[in-house]
C-alpha cells in the first residue's frame, strides 16, 4: 500500500495517538472511543468471551501470536496463558483477498505481501478498511535485503476486504481480531505475527523450491521457527545478522 493510500486512509491523521496508547496501560480504554471498536466489542467481545472458555482459555489472561500463510490464504490466531509455555490454536480466519505471488517483499509498489517475522505495532481505529493492524515491515531484514531505494512499507491486516500488498479479513472478521488483538495488547507487548509463503511441510518447501528456485535459501532460513513451532508450540528466538539472514541462536 503506498503512501499515498496511507494518507487517503487517514492512518497519518491517527498515527500519533494509537501509537502513544500502545505504551500506557490504558490502550483498550483509548481505543474504546473510537465508535468502530466500541461497535466491534458490542458485537464480538460477549461471543468470544464464551469461545474463549469453552476452548480452555481465560478471557482475561492470555498472550497472542499470529501465524499467516499465503498459499493457503490463512491467518491462525494462537493463544496461551501467560504462566504456560505453549500456545494452542483458536482460530483460523480466511484472508479473502491477495496480490502478488509468493515470496518476499523487496520494494515498494512491488504488490507483494510480505513474509518473515514481524510485530504488530500501530492500530487504526479510523481506517477507510474499517479497522486496521499494522505489521512492522520492513524490519532490519528487509531494509538490508531491498531492491532499489525504498522498501515499502504500511502493509496491514485490515477490513474490507481489499488489497495492495496487505492482508484483508472481512468487516465481520477483522472485529473479532481487532477486538482480540487490542485485549491482548491491553496485557502482552509485543504482539508477533508470522507470515510464511505455505505451510512449510519438507513436502511444501520441495514443491515452493521447485516452483520459485530464487527463494529457496530465504525460505529455508524461515523453516526453523516455523518448524520449532509445530514440535513445541512456543516461538523460537530470531536474531538479523548482518546480511539480512534470520538466524537461530538457541536452536
Amino acid at each position: 500500500m503506498r503512501l499515498k493510500n496511507v494518507i487517503k486512509s487517514g492512518l497519518l491523521v491517527v498515527l500519533l495517538i494509537p501509537a502513544l496508547s500502545l505504551q500506557t496501560s490504558s490502550f483498550k480504554q483509548a481505543q474504546m472511543k473510537y465508535a468502530r471498536v466500541k461497535a466491534a466489542y458490542d458485537d464480538k467481545w460477549s461471543a468470544l468471551q464464551t469461545d474463549l472458555k469453552a476452548s480452555g482459555f481465560d478471557a482475561q489472561d492470555f498472550d497472542l501470536y499470529l501465524r499467516v500463510f499465503k498459499s493457503e490464504k490463512e491467518l491462525q490466531v494462537w493463544m496461551k496463558k501467560k504462566s504456560d509455555s505453549s500456545y494452542k490454536l483458536f482460530r483460523t480466519y480466511a484472508v479473502c483477498a491477495s496480490s502478488g505471488a509468493l515470496g518476499p517483499k523487496r520494494k515498494e509498489g512491488d504488490g507483494q505481501v510480505p513474509e518473515g517475522f514481524y510485530k504488530l505495532d500501530l492500530f487504526n481505529p479510523t481506517s477507510n478498511y474499517y479497522l486496521s493492524l499494522r505489521v512492522s515491515y520492513p524490519n532490519a531484514s528487509d531494509v538490508i535485503l531491498k531492491e532499489g531505494k525504498n522498501a515499502g512499507g504500511a502493509i496491514m491486516v485490515h477490513g474490507n476486504c481489499v488489497t495492495i500488498g496487505c492482508l484483508p479479513m472481512t468487516d465481520d472478521k477483522i472485529k473479532e481480531i481487532y477486538v482480540l488483538c487490542v485485549e491482548a495488547q491491553n496485557r502482552q507487548r509485543p504482539l508477533n505475527i508470522d507470515i510464511f509463503p505455505a505451510k512449510l511441510s519438507e513436502a511444501n518447501l520441495k514443491i515452493l523450491n521447485a516452483s520459485y528456485p530464487q527463494h529457496t535459501a530465504f525460505w529455508n532460513r524461515l523453516k526453523p521457527r516455523y518448524t520449532w513451532f509445530e514440535q513445541h508450540k512456543s516461538l523460537a528466538k530470531v536474531v538479523i545478522d548482518k546480511k539480512g539472514n534470520y538466524t537461530y541462536p538457541e536452536l
